[in-house]
């Protein structure tokens, strides 16, 4: 035969009979279930993984293997996106080409199962980054969609729908010249497809781009919403729960383009032929969406559709298939032990300092999880879906949705049934963030009867009353105690210790609330909180504990010092010593105990000392023994596995607690262990959440000890001063306080130190859209370095005199507050020009303060004084014509000016 000159493009790479025959008995040895044979699996595949073109055979097993049988042919894809994760970027180029090109060819295999390993593949290998290195990918797939074969078409989707979760920011950035933009309209052709698998993932794809508000969608929101709708009495559960799912989201982002549909959305709600509508999981129904609401919405809400308020109502019955989930017949299984998988994986809220002035609940940070109502059903059904979709009315309509929903409401909660009293209850509980004032008239008879319904037969009865009641615990804190607080306190107590484990967490949850509310109040019944949380502890399975700990936290910062007395401490320390010691350093419910310890030992102050030595030691190891394993891991990924930095972070926090409740008396914790080191390691973390307790951290130890702090401040402030970023806000914040506190101990010493923070703190105050925490943080800090360094910081005063003063102007006196002020004086000394432009600003941030100490009032008038005289009479009377009324009095009444 003739020999070609070059070798024809169909010379692709072949498998080697031998080598396919060894990668397959790999794959029938790891679905084994002997642990040695998975041992000797692992070691095989560390060897063939030294042989680049081992991938080519594990691609090839995927796409072209049909005589194998799926669950082997998905397993060797799986084993291949393993590789690609650890190391794609080492793959030679023919074989990382090889692996793409049969990707995108075999899309379209008959097996959903092989499509879908494909998918994750082809994902996998984008978001290494790749997205840039492979242009012909989306073009491709977008392409594969108009294909005639349903397997292609689906194949495609499916790839672009993990595409689309995983890289959603990335496909609306300029990087990829905003292929969204394409993306979109073509998703939203194929919501008229025949297929209700089809229909499901272009859903599902466009719906990953609505909480980033992307461009490409608010462009063609008015089709998304009227091809949802044209969805929303769709026959595949599927595809109704992604509809679903939207609504829930466009009800946060885009309410104005929802209202004029809102009759519909609760045709949505009504449940379909034979079955309870299954809603979509989805945070977000609860928030409301910040956007002002056209005021004639409820009238054309309700009005156009009567049956919308019963309909949500009604929805918020359990069906018969949710009691049996619930196992709502269930009364007593206190003894039952909590399987692994009911129990959700918690976060850790990281240190964020704020001012001793904030109130506990002036909105700034956000709760989160406030509306955890009744968690059991962890898929959005049709009665959590109408219980937020009411919660979202009552917040935008007000007491105006009362009129139609307290008829309905003296049915429900009075009536014989179980389940419709309890729908009621919920209903309440719904509505009482934004129909608070119309109800209150209502409270003094509702309230009393909620508290009945705690101890009534029907677990899940007691459970809603919990949760209702907690919604409420604000009125109810409010009222003189005898006549509400101290009997929901007795009864819901009762209920932390009830034979029911849903009971017992939903009363944990409240009281938690009640706590939170009550704060002081609490005091007088401490005894008795003490003696029943306590209890508790004997009795709860693991899902409780952890919430227990929660309670036990929160009723330490709301009682602060007061529970700083021998016989609460006696009460109290044994037992969460004792599940300390029991708990290994390995053990994630480490996170809740440890969160619960910092409250207890902050509020307990001294009297948490002879406990601080074994706990102060254990952070400390918890914090090494997390370095030392990041930097094996750093070292050598393939042997090492990366450490849940989380044991660190609440170790960091932990310690935070105890140098704030100890004070000087950490002094000598800190002389015995490297923990400065460890500091100057932490500050440096590449994990954002890291940085930000290893600052709080800083500035706590700072206040408590400051001869440790200062041999290091050399080498922590050019840390500090790098990050002075705002886009990490809470880290920025830590970082600008603890700088702050710092600037208080080094006085004069600061010097050297200012040109390295400055400029950076000065751009956060003037950023637009700044919170509010980190702005007054900002402030104080740069009122504390003109403090200690004057004339450094005092040619700087015209760049940030204005924002300083309203940022400043809102918050409580204290000490911060004062030495920031104090600073401010002394710079405007150094430079009074700086201030002259703002003048008015300064005058309004001085009238905030309702008594300074006596030598900065000093300070003011000679301030106010020497700046009438130096612009003369004439001037003086035009200035202050311009005055607000109020301020004007303020200043004369106070100095005479």
């Amino acid at each position: 035969p003739r020999t070609p000159i070059s070798p024809p493009p169909a010379m692709e790479w072949q498998p080697d009979e031998q080598g396919l025959q060894q990668v397959l008995q790999l794959l029938k040895d790891s679905q084994s279930p002997n642990t040695a044979t998975q041992r000797v699996v692992q070691d095989k595949l560390k060897q063939l993984n030294q042989f680049p073109d081992f991938n080519n055979y594990l691609i090839f097993v995927l796409t072209r293997l049909k005589s194998e049988d799926e669950p082997t042919r998905s397993l060797s894809g799986l084993i291949l996106k393993n590789n690609v994760k650890a190391h794609f970027q080492s793959f030679p180029p023919p074989v990382a080409d090889f692996i793409k090109r049969e990707c995108l060819n075999h899309l379209g295999d008959n097996s959903s199962l092989i499509r879908a390993t494909i998918g994750i593949l082809i994902t996998t290998i984008a978001s290494k980054g790749e997205l840039q290195m492979w242009p012909e990918l989306l073009p491709q797939l977008c392409n594969l969609l108009n294909s005639e074969d349903y397997n292609t078409c689906e194949g495609a989707f499916g790839a672009l729908q993990k595409i689309c979760e995983d890289s959603s920011e990335l496909l609306d950035s300029d990087a990829l010249n905003r292929p969204l933009n394409v993306m979109i309209p073509k998703f939203l052709q194929f919501f008229k497809h025949c297929s209700p698998k089809i229909r499901s993932h272009a859903i599902a794809c466009v719906n990953q781009f609505i909480m980033d508000r992307a461009q490409a969608l608010m462009e063609n929101i008015d089709t998304f919403i009227e091809h949802l709708f044209a969805l929303a009495a769709d026959e595949e559960p599927e595809v109704r729960r992604n509809v679903c799912r939207a609504l829930v989201m466009l009800l946060e982002v885009r309410i104005d383009r929802l209202l004029p549909h809102m009759h519909s959305i609760i045709q949505v709600s009504a449940p379909g032929p034979g079955e309870g509508v299954t809603w979509a999981q989805g945070r977000g129904w609860g928030q409301g969406s910040g956007l002002p609401v056209p005021r004639w919405g409820l009238g054309r809400a309700l009005g156009g559709s009567p049956v919308l308020i019963p309909i949500l109502v009604h929805g918020m019955r359990y069906s018969e298939i949710d009691i049996i989930l619930l196992k709502g017949d269930v009364e007593e299984d206190e003894a039952v032990p909590d399987s692994e998988q009911d129990i959700k994986p918690r976060f850790h809220k990281s240190r964020t300092v704020t001012l001793a002035h904030e109130e506990p609940h002036d909105g700034d940070e956000d709760d989160g999880d406030e509306d955890d109502d009744d968690d059991a059903l962890s898929d959005w059904n049709l009665r959590k879906c109408s219980a937020a979709a009411l919660d979202v009315l009552a917040n935008v309509f007000r007491e105006e949705l009362l009129p139609h929903l307290l008829p309905l409401l003296k049915e429900l909660l009075f009536h014989l049934e179980w389940v419709v009293k309890e729908s009621g209850i919920l209903v309440l509980g719904a509505i009482a963030e934004g129909c608070m004032q119309g109800m209150v008239p209502y409270l003094p008879e509702l309230v009393p009867h909620l508290i009945r319904c705690l101890a009534d037969r029907k677990a899940l009865v007691r459970s809603i009353a919990c949760w209702t009641l907690s919604r409420y615990a604000h009125w109810v804190v409010a009222q003189p105690p005898e006549l509400y607080l101290k009997p929901l306190m007795t009864e819901l107590l009762q209920r932390v210790l009830d034979g029911n484990k849903r009971v017992q967490e939903a009363a944990c949850s409240a009281f938690a609330t009640l706590e939170e509310e009550a704060c002081t109040e609490l005091v007088p019944y401490l005894s008795f909180i003490l003696d029943t949380l306590v209890f508790a502890f004997g009795k709860y399975q693991h899902k409780n504990l952890l919430i227990l700990y929660d309670a036990i936290g929160t009723l330490a910062d709301s009682v602060g010092h007061h529970l700083n007395q021998p016989e609460y401490i006696q009460k109290l320390m044994p037992p969460l010593i004792q599940k300390w010691n029991e708990l290994k350093d390995e053990d994630k419910d480490l996170f809740p105990l440890l969160e619960c310890l910092s409250s207890v030992a902050t509020a307990l102050q001294s009297g948490f000392l002879p406990y601080c030595e074994p706990v102060y030691q254990r952070c400390v190891t918890l914090v090494q023994k997390t370095l030392a394993q990041a930097m094996m891991y750093n070292q050598h990924p393939e042997q090492y596995e990366a450490p849940d930095k989380d044991f660190m972070i609440v170790a960091l926090d932990l310690l935070s607690g105890l140098a704030e409740g100890l004070g000087g008396h950490v002094e000598q914790l800190v002389a015995r262990s490297n923990v400065m080191t460890l500091l100057f390691q932490c500050m440096q973390d590449t994990m954002p959440e890291v940085r930000q307790s290893s600052f709080a951290l800083l500035g706590d130890l700072t206040k408590a000890c400051f001869v440790h702090v200062k041999p290091c401040i050399a080498e922590f402030m050019p840390i500090l001063g790098t990050n002075l970023n705002p886009e990490f806000i809470s880290v920025c914040n830590n970082a600008t306080w603890a700088i702050g506190e710092i600037c208080m101990q080094m006085g004069a010493e600061m010097q050297p130190y200012v040109p390295l923070v400055l400029n950076n703190l000065v751009e956060i105050i003037n950023r637009p859209n700044t919170p509010k925490t980190l702005l007054e943080n900002t402030a104080i800090t740069i009122g504390r370095l003109g403090l200690v360094c004057p004339q450094e910081v005092a040619p700087t005063l015209p760049q940030f005199i204005r924002p300083w003063c309203t940022s400043l102007r809102n918050i409580r006196d204290n000490e911060e507050k004062d030495s920031a002020f104090r600073g401010v004086c002394l710079m405007i000394g150094a430079n009074p020009g700086g201030v002259a432009q703002d003048f008015i600003f300064f005058c309004d941030a001085v009238a905030s303060w309702l008594s300074p100490k006596e030598d900065l009032r000093e300070m003011f008038y000679k301030i106010l004084h020497g700046f009438r005289a130096q612009v003369g009479e004439e001037n003086w009377r035009r200035f202050s014509e311009q005055l607000p009324p109020l301020l004007k009095e303020r200043l004369a009444a106070f100095y005479g000016v």
